[in-house]
């Protein structure tokens, strides 16, 4: 499947890719605005970067107990309740007089529910979409993420401006998840669960322990989680980089997401894309050393957007992955991928809020795109070292 026609044309993908981008347009501008909000009451890079992203930080633990029910429950019912669990939880930080400690358990608490969300959808994707449109549907979802995000924004921060009011921002963030609920419900068929297994935190521990028992899958995880969180660490550092103009780099950040995956979704051959994984990662973190310099607002947005195409690696990433693993575990596969990837996002946040507290937003930013590098380097060496034939022999056989 080439095209982006027959995309559109297949059951159920529609209503799951507008209730995807409803769900990310609500976390976008409720995360603005909540980052914006806790950053003018404290002061505090550290808190501003947890509230945005604080909910990443919970995904470790709903990976080590809840993933076993992204294959274990019906989706339909699944993903309508993560988004009307979101709006729910929105609606409560928009109270006013909301202490920052009961604000953090709220974002956590999003955060667990977020990590059955993510296993749940791709898993549903697989099932939607042939093997061979996969690569092409959920380069789609990055693309529309990245669109929802520039919109998100920029429209978060002209809420901001014209309303005043971040409380009221965070409400109609709500009222998008409530959308996406609803779109969900009404839209998705009743398909039962991918697996008969009973969902249990044992089962959840096994499967787990079942991915990660292979070298070629542990060094695709750890590139999927660790290059990117870096760089998500230096994203939370926007708002005290340049509170006026956070929401510009916010925008160029999701603009050069785009660009990536149209380029590895939509017109790079399959050979060519196998062996992007490490350029792009590397391209994801270099033009971030340059904060180092502290350069002005225009210089800024043009590093984040070009390094922001390198966000596309994480389709090369995501295509070898399910080349080892079968398809009844494809959601919590792609659960465990995506809830790392959000937990190193949270604590790469908070140690790039931590280090910002005590030297300065740019020093950080630039400290964790060094990181970066060296990790990339590190896992690039291993997949040449491991080879294709060894990476053939990780994969999980069936029964």
């Amino acid at each position: 499947m080439r095209s982006y026609r027959h995309l559109f044309r297949t059951p159920e993908f529609t209503p799951l890719f507008l209730s995807s981008s409803a769900h990310i347009a609500g976390q976008t501008i409720g995360g603005l605005a909540l980052g914006t909000l806790v950053y003018e009451a404290t002061r505090s890079p550290l808190l501003s970067a947890v509230s945005m992203f604080g909910p990443s930080l919970a995904q470790v633990l709903g990976a080590t107990l809840f993933l076993s029910w992204a294959d274990g429950l019906p989706p339909r019912n699944a993903l309508t309740a993560v988004s009307a669990g979101f709006a729910v939880g929105t609606a409560l930080l928009a109270l006013p007089g909301l202490p920052i400690g009961a604000v953090l358990v709220v974002v956590l608490a999003q955060g667990l529910i977020a990590s059955l969300g993510g296993g749940v959808r791709w898993g549903l994707l697989t099932e939607i979409l042939p093997k061979d449109g996969y690569l092409l549907g959920r380069s789609v979802f990055n693309m529309m993420s990245g669109v929802m995000q520039i919109s998100g924004y920029a429209t978060g921060g002209a809420l901001l401006v014209a309303i005043g009011s971040a409380r009221v921002t965070l409400l109609l963030s709500a009222l998008l998840f409530l959308a996406a609920a609803v779109l969900a419900r009404l839209g998705l068929g009743p398909r039962p669960a991918r697996t008969s297994a009973r969902p249990s935190v044992a089962a959840t521990w096994r499967t787990n322990a079942l991915l990660w028992s292979s070298a070629p899958r542990r060094r695709l995880y750890l590139a999927l989680w660790v290059p990117n969180g870096l760089i998500v660490g230096c994203e939370s550092l926007f708002v005290p980089y340049a509170p006026g103009a956070a929401g510009l780099l916010f925008a160029c950040a999701a603009l050069g997401m785009f660009v990536g995956d149209v380029t590895i979704g939509r017109l790079v051959s399959r050979a060519v894309r196998a062996r992007l994984g490490v350029p792009l990662l590397l391209l994801l973190a270099a033009p971030y050393l340059l904060f180092f310099t502290r350069p002005a607002i225009p210089l800024a947005a043009v590093a984040v957007a070009v390094a922001s195409v390198g966000f596309g690696s994480s389709l090369v990433q995501q295509e070898r992955l399910l080349a080892l693993v079968p398809e009844e575990l494809s959601g919590h596969a792609l659960g465990l991928h995506s809830a790392g990837m959000l937990t190193t996002q949270g604590v790469s946040a908070a140690l790039a809020g931590a280090v910002a507290q005590v030297a300065s937003p740019a020093v950080a930013m630039t400290a964790m795109a060094g990181v970066s590098v060296a990790v990339t380097g590190c896992l690039g060496w291993g997949m040449r070292r491991g080879g294709r034939g060894r990476a053939e022999r990780g994969a999980i056989v069936p029964g």
